[in-house]
């Protein structure tokens, strides 16, 4: 106990001693702070105030005064380039980034990130090839850290897919993947479109032999891509061989039940060619019921008027309006109903399906959950972000009905394991 006490005096001294290090310390990082601030020229600090009040060109303006009077500050030179190119002004982005990468006394990884910048500007400009060039050189050259690679393979990656040159996509979308853990990788959809890119443009120009070779490729890669299977049933019906198309598009039940919609008509398109239409109407009739969708709804609809007349249709409709209703449901329903109309109702009935099938059209399309872009078709690359299998192969009418729909399987689910417990 003694000992103990005579060490307390001395571990005092000791704490004090470092509290008053850290105050030295904090009191030499504040001087330098001020000192290096004081360096910075007064249109610096102007050039940030109009970045934070929304105002480029006045920051332009206040950031050539700084750079300027500073010509060795790197960053600066970086974020007066990177305000041309978000002007539009590629020229003077260029010239600046071209400068800088050229410019002695610069760190590797700050000449990385010089000709990166340019690359972005010559691809912003349309310029494809000589981003590629610069892109390639500074990855051989090893001038680059490994976040730096990575947003280097990024922008080659989008370089390819805008030049659809889908081979070194490919290639790129592997080599990002590369170390990553499989449930971590990011391209396995992607590089399985790109498969199916090059199958098609095969097809075409090679025949569906050759084609297939790469649709193989695309499902081995990635066994959910449903593309694969919806092209390859295509394909078959084209030649003829419309029972394996009916094999092949059945298989999309296993892999996503939500995209079986995309192949309903073709469906039974290869039904009646076999001469088993009916068969056909018994198995979207099925898969409507397990797995309903406004595309399996439309087909069933349209193959029912056909062989069965407007009343079987309009009753088959108004079947599935108690258990899914949507409005587009509903305008279908109008639209049997006109056809089997007598003269006398049939003016309120069109007026009716007017009103309805103006709305219902607005809600009849497909949304990308990427950034929202909306259209009528299906996408499987989104034309206004680029993303890949970013379209859910629902309508946004049926969103709401697809959610009440999950959930009561859920529900009938678990009880069954009550039940069975």
């Amino acid at each position: 106990m003694d000992a103990l006490l005579g060490w307390l005096p001395w571990a005092f001294v000791a704490a004090m001693g470092f509290f008053a290090l850290g105050w030295l310390g904090a009191r030499f990082d504040v001087k330098r702070l001020i000192s290096e601030s004081r360096e910075l020229p007064l249109s610096y600090f102007r050039g940030l105030n109009f970045l934070l009040r929304e105002q480029p060109d006045k920051a332009i303006e206040a950031l050539i005064e700084a750079s300027k009077q500073h010509p060795e500050a790197v960053e600066l030179q970086f974020a007066l380039g990177s305000l041309f190119r978000r002007r539009g002004e590629i020229d003077r982005a260029l010239r600046v980034h071209k400068d800088l990468s050229e410019r002695s006394g610069l760190s590797v990884e700050q000449r990385a990130d010089a000709l990166y910048e340019t690359a972005l500007d010559y691809h912003k400009s349309g310029l494809l090839d000589h981003a590629e060039k610069i892109l390639l050189g500074v990855l051989d050259d090893s001038a680059a850290n490994d976040n730096q690679r990575r947003t280097i393979l990024e922008l080659l990656l989008n370089l390819y897919q805008q030049e659809c040159n889908w081979r070194r996509a490919i290639d790129v979308a592997r080599t990002l993947d590369a170390d990553l853990p499989i449930e971590k990788r990011r391209y396995s959809s992607a590089i399985a479109n790109f498969h199916c890119e090059l199958a098609t443009e095969l097809r075409v120009a090679e025949g569906v032999a050759a084609a297939r070779r790469y649709i193989d490729r695309a499902l081995a890669g990635y066994p959910q891509c449903v593309r694969a299977n919806l092209l390859c049933g295509e394909w078959l019906a084209g030649e003829g061989e419309y029972a394996e198309a009916i094999t092949v598009w059945c298989g999309i039940e296993q892999q996503d039940p939500a995209y079986l919609g995309l192949a309903a008509e073709q469906l039974l398109a290869a039904f009646e060619a076999l001469g088993k239409m009916p068969e056909g109407v018994v198995l979207l009739t099925r898969l409507q019921r397990q797995y309903p969708s406004l595309d399996l709804l439309n087909a069933l609809f349209k193959a029912t008027l056909k062989s069965a007349g407007p009343l079987a249709a309009s009753a088959l409709v108004r079947s599935d309006l108690y258990v899914n209703p949507t409005l587009v449901g509903l305008d279908r329903l109008l639209e049997a109903q006109v056809l089997a109309a007598t003269d006398e109702t049939r003016a309120d009935l069109e007026m009716q399906r007017a009103l309805v099938h103006s709305h219902a059209s607005r809600l009849a399309v497909y949304l990308c959950k990427k950034c929202g872009f909306k259209a009528k078709q299906f996408y499987w690359h989104c034309p206004a972000c680029a993303g890949w299998d970013t379209f859910p192969p629902r309508r946004t009418a049926e969103y709401d009905t697809a959610e009440r729909h999950l959930a009561k399987l859920q529900a009938e689910h678990i009880e069954n394991k009550q039940v069975h417990a």
